[in-house]
């Protein structure tokens, strides 16, 4: 789609500023009463999800030039769809999607933000986000008794992504979920250095393109493997392949999901045992790309039309996309099945999660709005009195550490499969 797909909708913003905040009935206090980190931390209205649409209606309508400033508002910002998920509590109308349609106009017409561009360099010579060589991209399974699916086929296709692949701190996390598949019977390959990124990280970006490119070699590398289930420890490879994908025309025919719901999957069906207590009060962080917008993409064609001269209607009826199923009782289920293990909640969680704040191209060109929104979450976990924070995706693990660090705050941070691995004896 284009920018000018979204015109009808961008010029349907009234301004009610109901992006902005979690639905009335979701607050629970006014200190996390906000749900979008970018117009929190910058207090101005372009920054709010309304504010973009208007920012894309008159660059649509040619009421206003490229800036410097326009580009910096439209960057920073998570994409973390929590302001769409807001405004369809009360509207039938698209926040998120004409926000990916406006990143692609600018980098269409070479606005491109500087921060972005060795990313993207890196990304198509090195097939990766982090700017380091593909030739390492296999260095985190040494030593592990694992199939190469590019040299023998296997029925479940582990991809690890790019930030578990590169960020060594992270590898624990890539070599548990192997080792637990193993431990649990799975015939489990990896495709090692081999392996490619998703692409979603660029596209959010406004990168377009390279989704395409990611999408067709990827999934043409699962089918020569024979692969039956395609898993990722990350959410933003999760909601490439399953989402973007399909958006794009590209759904993989293998099933994809996120480890914890094969891990949900396994220990229900008595494969895997958690049999060691772990004693802890954790609290749950849902990651945007595992929680809102790892809701199923829906295929829409049909026609708008007006009633009255003011009511929209769709023929046929058109369904949107609220967060409501994405995935957020797996991993409760998992952290639940932990013996000694409890879990408590935080004020905003499931579709009006908080952010972790490193989504969307913001922790590569702002690593201060990151850190900023991360420690706005880690402040939500510890009024929980959780002495860890859990998540499901490296990418948010990776930004709630670097925040503690930067901040000398104090509160233990893990991947739903370290606390599994450790309720397994450490398999």
């Amino acid at each position: 789609m284009a920018l000018e797909d979204f015109e009808r909708s961008m010029a349907r913003c009234v301004r009610c500023s109901l992006c902005k905040f979690p639905p009335l009935e979701q607050v629970k206090s006014w200190r996390f009463a906000n749900v979008c980190p970018s117009i929190t931390r910058y207090n101005f209205h372009a920054y709010s999800g309304g504010g973009r649409l208007l920012i894309g209606l008159a660059l649509l309508q040619g009421r206003l030039d490229y800036t410097d400033e326009m580009t910096e508002i439209i960057y920073r910002c998570q994409m973390c769809g929590a302001c769409d998920i807001s405004c369809k509590y009360n509207r039938d109308m698209e926040v998120l999607e004409p926000q990916y349609e406006l990143r692609a106009r600018l980098v269409n017409d070479g606005q491109l933000l500087p921060a972005h561009m060795p990313v993207i360099e890196s990304l198509r010579k090195e097939d990766n986000m982090l700017q380091r060589l593909k030739v390492d991209r296999g260095k985190w399974a040494e030593g592990l008794d694992v199939k190469d699916i590019t040299k023998e086929t296997a029925e479940v296709v582990f991809h690890a992504g790019c930030r578990l692949s590169f960020d060594e701190d992270l590898w624990k996390v890539a070599r548990g979920t192997v080792s637990l598949l193993k431990k649990a019977g799975v015939d489990v390959g990896i495709v090692g250095s081999e392996e490619a990124c998703c692409g979603g990280r660029a596209y959010e970006m406004g990168y377009q393109g390279e989704l395409i490119k990611y999408a067709e070699h990827n999934i043409d590398t699962w089918r020569a493997a024979g692969a039956r289930i395609v898993i990722t420890s990350c959410s933003d490879c999760y909601a490439a392949f399953k989402i973007l994908y399909d958006k794009i025309g590209l759904k993989p025919n293998p099933q994809v999901l996120h480890i914890t719901e094969y891990l949900e999957r396994l220990i229900a069906e008595g494969k895997l045992r958690l049999t060691k207590e772990v004693p802890m009060t954790v609290t749950y962080h849902d990651p945007c790309h595992l929680g809102r917008k790892a809701e199923p993409y829906i295929h829409w064609q049909g026609v708008e039309k007006k009633a009255y001269g003011q009511l929209i209607l769709h023929d046929p009826i058109k369904e949107f996309r609220r967060g409501t199923f994405g995935v957020y009782e797996p991993p409760r289920n998992v952290l639940k099945s932990i013996p000694g293990l409890r879990l408590v909640e935080m004020e905003r969680i499931k579709e009006y999660a908080w952010c972790c704040g490193a989504g969307g191209g913001v922790k590569e060109a702002y690593p201060d709005f990151a850190t900023w929104t991360a420690l706005e979450r880690i402040a939500e976990a510890k009024t929980t009195g959780a002495s860890a924070l859990v998540t499901a995706c490296p990418w948010c693990e990776k930004n709630f550490n670097d925040a503690i660090s930067e901040s000398g705050d104090r509160i233990e941070v893990y991947d739903v499969v370290e606390l599994v691995q450790q309720a397994c004896g450490g398999a």
